[in-house]
């Protein structure tokens, strides 16, 4: 996996690279799952090679599921705390802005529910 996408997620997080990238690739599967296979593919073609397969959907249409669920598959695929997870979930998706773009990052952010959104974004999901 690109090791600069996991060091930063490493460093944003507090945790080794190996949960980095576990963390990375749980969160990037969420995140295809949750967004339209079109906007999947967008972001896909605009990062890292190694971690496009992660971006990679069958299907077009999304699978509607809140923040909660978005966090507790992460956290259950990384066998982390919800804590960790959450952290894990907004250092991706911001490393995953900086690769991508902010505009094409905003088009697929814009299919997430109001607060993975705005955690996305930069905010927390309590706003």
């Amino acid at each position: 996996m690109e090791l600069a996408f996991i060091h930063k997620v490493a460093e944003w997080t507090g945790t080794t690279t190996d949960v980095a990238e576990a963390l990375t690739e749980a969160t990037l599967r969420a995140l295809s799952q949750r967004i339209s296979g079109g906007e999947a593919a967008d972001l896909a073609d605009r990062a890292p090679d190694e971690l496009r397969p992660y971006l990679t959907k069958a299907q077009e249409e999304p699978e509607p599921f809140p923040y909660e669920e978005f966090i507790r598959r992460v956290a259950e695929s990384v066998n982390v705390d919800l804590a960790t997870a959450e952290a894990g979930v907004a250092a991706v998706l911001h490393a995953l802005r900086d690769v991508v773009g902010y505009r094409q990052f905003g088009d697929a952010v814009a299919q997430l529910p109001k607060n993975l959104a705005s955690l996305a974004m930069g905010g927390t999901s309590r706003e």
